[in-house]
């Protein structure tokens, strides 16, 4: 059984090393090579591409998303969608999600990836279906963590829900890296066993035992694993594509990737790779083992904020207290896995009770939000103690959290009509309002007094 590859580097590998800093003109050629290569699919687009494009480097990323299908006519394209939150933040109308699901295969997507923070179910329905109404391959990815309650039997139950509801395959999302090998090997092999979806791993290299995850995956029976080309693998990014290539070349599960296409591609993406490490958007810090991960189960990214935050507040000898107390805040708000956005809210959270000195005297409005069910449904019971001390006797909702969101799509691209010339801007300012609005102004050299919006 050959394993198939997906190589990251243009999306997740680039935003785990260089903050998604890849712009469209060093993404294509390399891209063009990548597409002679062999691949299973190539993730291009999605999770931070698109407000990075917006907010940071002036572009499209509905052109980018085009240019990019128009260079890789042979590949699959894939995309990261965060479930309800789309590509943005927080919660947003059904009829968003379908659209924006619709345009991005229309623009190009094949894959999209679909997952939620919460493994809630319910926050997946409108994009998964969505994906199946308008003919793309609905992937949903199960957020991965550790926990008392999460274990080998509650992933099997989830992946069969998920299976019911039409998924197309199945990912193992190891955001964090703390999937270790023998518990990849259980999983995979369980999963295998009881459900009949392609099961691909996704995992980042933080904690120093990716390949010996992905290895022991393999021999359990994954079909797909996710790789980076070399320039942008590693450290909180994924195992080297070239360096699996030649591990498995011969073998039963030989990815029978072209070789030398790789090495072509590796070595223009390089020189981009040396820009970032030279300008310091790539820091030697990215490209570092951290196996403390494994034991305080802490994203590579949030460690890295946490460190940020204390360091601002000249606090950097509290670091050791706040990871310790990451882990208490988890467990009382009912063991959320640690991907964005509760890893940020959890992260503030723990930093906010060390540097009070009292647990929960501050508490930022997510986690009251989070509370009130608005995020949906946490994996486990929350501590109602805290829960008590932080909202009170207020109501905490029981539905779909999307439910009571008025469809807003069609009030937009009327609102925006003098902004927004095709439905690809009315999703932009959807996600982004103020961001995707001053871009699309600069876009199409609009001046402020053209035209009248109420924000």
């Amino acid at each position: 059984m050959s394993v198939k590859i997906v190589d990251t580097a243009l999306r997740d590998g680039s935003q785990s090393l260089i903050a998604t800093r890849l712009t469209t003109d060093e993404i294509l050629p390399v891209a063009k090579v990548l597409d002679k290569a062999g691949y299973y699919a190539l993730e291009v687009w999605g999770g931070a591409t698109f407000d990075s494009c917006l907010r940071f480097l002036d572009e499209d990323p509905w052109e980018r998303l085009r240019a990019i299908r128009k260079a890789c006519p042979h590949t699959k394209l894939q995309m990261l969608f965060r479930g309800q939150n789309i590509l943005g933040y927080h919660h947003y109308p059904d009829d968003v999600v379908e659209k924006f699901v619709q345009k991005s295969i229309e623009n190009g997507i094949d894959i999209i990836r679909v997952f939620d923070a919460l493994n809630d179910v319910r926050n997946l329905k409108s994009a998964v279906d969505a994906c199946i109404k308008y003919h793309g391959h609905c992937q949903i990815a199960l957020s991965y963590t550790t926990s008392p309650v999460h274990t080998v039997d509650y992933y099997v139950k989830l992946a069969k829900e998920v299976e019911k509801m039409g998924a197309h395959s199945l990912c193992i999302k190891d955001m964090a890296g703390v999937l270790l090998p023998e518990d990849a090997y259980e999983l995979i092999s369980r999963l295998k066993a009881e459900t009949k979806l392609p099961i691909e791993l996704h995992s980042h290299c933080t904690a120093g035992v990716c390949e010996m995850t992905y290895r022991r995956a393999i021999d359990a029976g994954v079909d797909i694993i996710d790789t980076a080309l070399s320039p942008l693998a590693g450290g909180t990014s994924q195992p080297a594509t070239e360096a699996f290539n030649y591990a498995l070349k011969g073998t039963k599960y030989d990815p029978k990737l072209d070789q030398e296409k790789l090495d072509e591609a590796a070595a223009i993406l390089q020189k981009s790779r040396d820009k970032y490490l030279k300008n310091g958007t790539l820091k030697a810090k990215a490209l570092c083992v951290n196996p403390r991960i494994l034991k305080y189960q802490v994203p590579g990214g949030m460690l890295s904020n946490l460190m940020s935050q204390l360091d601002k507040q000249g606090a950097m000898d509290k670091f050791e207290d706040v990871l310790k107390e990451v882990p208490a805040v988890r467990k009382d708000m009912g063991y959320p896995p640690l991907v964005t956005p509760l890893s940020q809210m959890v992260g503030t959270q723990a930093v906010m009770n060390v540097m009070t000195g009292e647990r929960y005297k501050m508490v930022p409005k997510e986690i009251k939000d989070y509370l009130h069910g608005l995020y949906g449904k946490a994996p486990a019971p929350v501590n109602e103690e805290i829960k008590k001390k932080i909202i009170g006797d207020d109501e905490v909702i029981t539905y779909r959290p999307a439910d009571k969101l008025e469809p807003e799509f069609e009030k937009l691209k009327k609102q925006y009509k003098k902004i927004a010339k095709c439905d690809e801007d009315v999703l932009s300012i959807a996600l982004f309002d103020q961001v995707a609005i001053s871009f699309l102004k600069r876009k199409y050299g609009l001046e402020a007094e053209e035209f009248n919006v109420t924000l």
